[in-house]
């Protein structure tokens, strides 16, 4: 069971994928839901109030998710901030491009909110 009151950054850059994990979330009970964009937005977002878990895709303009993630595990304050990946890309590479970042979790496209929320429990614990 996840805490109602957890605080994620949700970041997506596709509109429609952005409403559809939105609401799964939602659905699994979290009420605070920020969203950004792309990784700049994240950065800002992050800022002005760290999350408790951030979740990205990989695949967005400017700055993309493993970009994002190398720049929050290399901040002193933002280092153990747990971050969920999600993306299309299921190939061996990305993965483990991703675990050798420091990602939390990773989550291949399309998913449902059970392989969510058993991820988001997992990093969280």
């Amino acid at each position: 069971m996840l805490d109602p009151n957890l605080d994620i950054l949700l970041v997506e850059d596709d509109p429609v994928t952005r409403r559809m994990v939105s609401g799964l979330l939602q659905r699994l009970g979290i009420q605070k839901i920020r969203e950004a964009e792309d990784g700049w937005s994240a950065l800002e977002a992050i800022g002005k109030q760290k999350p408790h878990v951030v979740i990205t895709d990989w695949s967005m303009p400017k700055m993309n998710g493993l970009q994002l993630l190398q720049i929050i595990r290399k901040h002193e304050t933002l280092k153990t901030l747990p971050v969920l990946m999600i993306t299309s890309r299921a190939e061996r590479e990305y993965v483990l491009s991703a675990a050798q970042e420091g990602v939390n979790s990773y989550i291949v496209k399309p998913f449902d909110a059970k392989t969510l929320e058993a991820k988001l429990v997992k990093i969280l614990s």
